[in-house]
């Protein structure tokens, strides 16, 4: 895991929030439609917010990169087998395929394909059902679920090229 590419991933909802959900953009539909209003929204601690917001991004980071770097997954397949010494049979064929194919689909491209693909199978279908529960509007679904969408692909492009 590389835990400099996964701060910098986390920051992605931080910034793209600002973005988003800025008074020339998304915001006043958002307010809106979240029943929100002025009052409201300067009673909140933003530190709190921002803070735990933070290092909600920081996990989502961690389990998006399972999602997009497809070389974890032929590591936790023999992860009892001993893979990592090197004298072992499996440690020879683990480090054979490794040099091979190690960085194979390690672009931004591609893990921006993989994130968008995660957005939209895994993070719309929380933020839907959510909303359904709390009777939010299909704009708000949008909104939301846009975010995220946009959110996971950023962070995904990141998380896989960083090597």
């Amino acid at each position: 895991m590389n835990f400099l590419a996964i701060l910098v991933a986390a920051l992605v909802p931080m910034i793209m929030g600002f973005i988003w959900y800025n008074p020339k953009t998304f915001a006043p539909a958002w307010i809106r439609e979240a029943g929100l209003n002025e009052e409201k929204l300067k009673g909140a601690n933003m530190g709190v917010v921002f803070g735990v917001s933070f290092v909600m991004s920081f996990l989502f980071a961690i389990a998006l990169q399972f999602a997009v770097i497809h070389q974890f997954h032929f590591g936790s397949m023999l992860f009892n087998s001993g893979f990592k010494d090197p004298n072992t049979e499996i440690g020879a064929m683990y480090k054979t395929i490794m040099d091979q194919y190690g960085t194979a689909y390690r672009t931004f491209k591609h893990g921006a394909f993989h994130g968008t693909i995660t957005g939209i199978f895994m993070t719309t279908p929380v933020v839907v059902i959510s909303a359904l529960f709390e009777r939010r509007s299909f704009k708000y679904m949008a909104i939301s679920f846009g975010y995220w969408i946009i959110c996971c692909g950023i962070m995904g492009g990141i998380l896989s090229a960083w090597i």
